[in-house]
């Protein structure tokens, strides 16, 4: 009798915490720890693009020094960004994380502008392979990106929404970080990377793209 009592209590608990949203917010929690991590292996796998980019530039624009620094600095600084699941968390450290991957992004598009100068870099096959994956890595970013606002969106409303915020406030969820509009305009824009018909020779590369 006592078991049977204890499962349907259970039973009970459990058809109440569905109906107020929990199950729903564990969910989408889930739903943006996976978004996030896709986030996170897309910028990753950018960021190991910059060094064989930058030595393959330097090879025929050493005197590019200071666009070459940029890109080495902006990725530096990216690395040293904790950048885990929690990050999602801490607003500030979602902030530092956007502001340092924006100036990386910003750095390389100032590199790639600084090649249309050189007919024999952007006919050298390694570079051309290069900026063939880092346009499929950029495209890779905005939809991860793209997966992981709209899944912060979501979870977001459950968690504002009454009666699942009083669920939300119950069990501590909280409203998770997410791309700043201002910024998203930017980040959405990748590099320019198809030198079929870039950019003329001495173009203005301060305004980055």
């Amino acid at each position: 009798m006592r078991k049977l009592a204890l499962w349907l209590i259970a039973l009970f608990a459990s058809l109440n915490l569905s109906g107020c949203g929990y199950n729903t917010l564990q969910a989408q929690d889930e739903g943006i720890k996976a978004a996030w991590s896709e986030v996170l292996n897309q910028y990753q796998r950018r960021a190991d693009l910059v060094p064989n980019l930058v030595n393959t530039v330097k090879g025929y624009a050493a005197h590019e020094a200071k666009v070459l620094t940029e890109v080495t600095d902006a990725r530096a600084r990216v690395g040293q960004i904790q950048a885990t699941p929690e990050l999602v968390n801490d607003p500030a450290a979602f902030q530092q994380f956007q502001a340092a991957q924006a100036e990386l992004s910003t750095a390389l598009g100032r590199l790639l502008l600084v090649a249309e100068n050189y007919p024999q870099l952007k006919a050298d096959a390694a570079f051309r392979d290069l900026q063939a994956q880092l346009e499929g890595t950029e495209n890779r970013i905005t939809v991860a990106r793209k997966r992981y606002i709209e899944a912060v969106q979501a979870y977001n409303t459950t968690v504002r929404q009454f009666p699942s915020n009083l669920t939300a406030m119950l069990f501590g969820f909280k409203t998770k970080a997410n791309f700043a509009l201002e910024n998203e305009k930017a980040l959405a824009a990748p590099p320019k990377v198809d030198f079929g018909g870039g950019e003329p020779a001495g173009a203005d590369i301060s305004k980055g793209y």
